[in-house]
C-alpha cells in the first residue's frame, strides 16, 4: 500500500485485513523510495498506488515497476482522475485504477481480486473518462484522416503563426484558394475559426507534413 496519507493508509489497511482472509498488506510505504526499498526484500503481488506522492509521480512508478517487475499488478488510488491522468496510466500500463471518491472497502476489495484474476479494473467514473478519450481519439483520427495532403500543410503552417498571404506564397497558390482549404477544415472539425484549428493541431498532435 503506497499513499502518502497515513490515515488513507491506515483504513485501507483495517478494512482489508479485518474482513477479508484472502487478502493481506505485505507493506505500507509513503513514497516511492520507500517503495522500492521495501519490494527489494518483501514479497508482494499487487501495489495500491496512490500517484501523487512527494517524490516522485505515480506514473513514473508504474514504468519502472512495469520494466523492473513486469509480473507485479498495479492498482491506482487516487483522488485525480482527470483525462490526462488516466491517459498518462493507460500508457504507463497501469492493470487497474480507482477514484478514492468511488465508493468504499468493498469497490476496492473488488478490484484487488479483478485485477488478480488477470482482468483489468475500472471504476465507473475512470470507465467513463476512459470512453471519453477512445471517442475523442477516434474523432481525431476519423477528422485527420479526411484532410488532403494541402489541407494538413495549411493546419501545420497555420500552427507556425503564418497568414493566409504568407501561407499562399510559401505553397504558390491564391490566398483565396488557402481561405477555401482553411474553410473545409473548419467544416470538417466543426469549428469556427484558425485559433480553433491552431489550438485542435496542438492539442491533437497533427502530424507535421514537410514541403
Amino acid at each position: 500500500m503506497v499513499d502518502d496519507n497515513e490515515l488513507f493508509r491506515l483504513g485501507v489497511c483495517t478494512a482489508i485485513s479485518g474482513n477479508h482472509t484472502d487478502i493481506s498488506i505485505a507493506g505500507e510505504a509513503e513514497t516511492g523510495e520507500e517503495l522500492f526499498y521495501l519490494l527489494s526484500d518483501t514479497a508482494a503481488d499487487i501495489v495500491l498506488l496512490d500517484i501523487m506522492l512527494p517524490d516522485m509521480s505515480g506514473i513514473d512508478i508504474c514504468r519502472r515497476l512495469k520494466s523492473e517487475r513486469p509480473d507485479m499488478k498495479i492498482l491506482a488510488i487516487s483522488s485525480d482522475n482527470s483525462a490526462a491522468v488516466t491517459q498518462a496510466l493507460l500508457d504507463a500500463g497501469i492493470d487497474g485504477f480507482i477514484s478514492k471518491r468511488a465508493g468504499g472497502a468493498d469497490i476496492l476489495v473488488e478490484a484487488i481480486r479483478s485485477v488478480m484474476d488477470g482482468h483489468n479494473y475500472f471504476g465507473k467514473d475512470i470507465s467513463e473518462i476512459i470512453y471519453r478519450i477512445y471517442v475523442s481519439k477516434k474523432k481525431t483520427v476519423e477528422a485527420t484522416s479526411e484532410f488532403t495532403q494541402q489541407e494538413k500543410k495549411i493546419i501545420d503552417l497555420c500552427r507556425e503563426g503564418l497568414l493566409s498571404k504568407e501561407i499562399a506564397a510559401r505553397l504558390g497558390i491564391s490566398p483565396r484558394t488557402v481561405e477555401t482549404h482553411k474553410n473545409n477544415i473548419f467544416r470538417k472539425l466543426g469549428i469556427n475559426n484558425t485559433a480553433e484549428m491552431v489550438q485542435y493541431a496542438i492539442k491533437n498532435r497533427i502530424i507535421r507534413v514537410e514541403n
